[in-house]
């Protein structure tokens, strides 16, 4: 599968920017921790740009409805599992085995709570963000309050991380990817 056929995919079933642009989000983080990690860059990407397909259209079978779309463009069930791992104990029973599945995991609601503090920044960037200014925003349960804590918590101990370990790292892939991010969505 090529990342054209991902995209074609996803854009199929959601249209919203604020999802594609999440989609886009994670699939740059994936990579970054792959590349980190020596693991396959496409692959982690690829489940980071899909992880969310079914979300936008069928938010009553999230993870549930995801294994028929992927099918769509050939996903193979290692694809699926890791794709449907990240809404373990939420909205399905697949349990994030694989390192890649836990960071899918622990960063995927994270991402969105750096966005919304990226926004909140004069620069509008993840690129100047520290992470005090990300642990203040964290610690705010009102702040992002759709951005699960415990779904992050839970994620970094999966990882066996410390919960700074997960916002630092987190954050380091958002400020290395956040112009590929950008590129992805001029290109919309």
């Amino acid at each position: 599968m090529t990342r054209e056929e991902a995209v074609h995919l996803l854009k199929k079933y959601n249209e919203e920017e604020f999802h594609i642009r999440h989609a886009y989000t994670v699939e740059q983080v994936m990579k970054y921790f792959a590349n980190k990690y020596g693991e396959d860059e496409n692959f982690w990407g690829l489940v980071g740009l899909l992880h969310d397909v079914d979300f936008e259209k069928y938010p009553e079978e999230h993870c549930q409805k995801a294994p028929e779309l992927l099918k769509e463009i050939g996903c193979n069930d290692e694809m699926i599992h890791a794709i449907c791992s990240h809404g373990y104990g939420i909205c399905c029973d697949v349990v994030p085995e694989k390192q890649m599945e836990k960071i899918l995991f622990a960063t995927d609601e994270l991402t969105g709570l750096i966005w919304a503090a990226a926004k909140m920044r004069p620069s509008g960037s993840t690129k100047d963000m520290e992470l005090s200014s990300l642990k203040k925003k964290y610690k705010d349960k009102k702040f992002a309050a759709g951005c699960s804590r415990d779904i992050i918590a839970k994620g970094a101990e999966m990882l066996g991380w410390e919960l700074d370990e997960l916002l630092q790292q987190t954050l380091e892939a958002m400020q290395n990817k956040e112009d590929e991010i950008t590129d992805s969505l001029a290109h919309m």
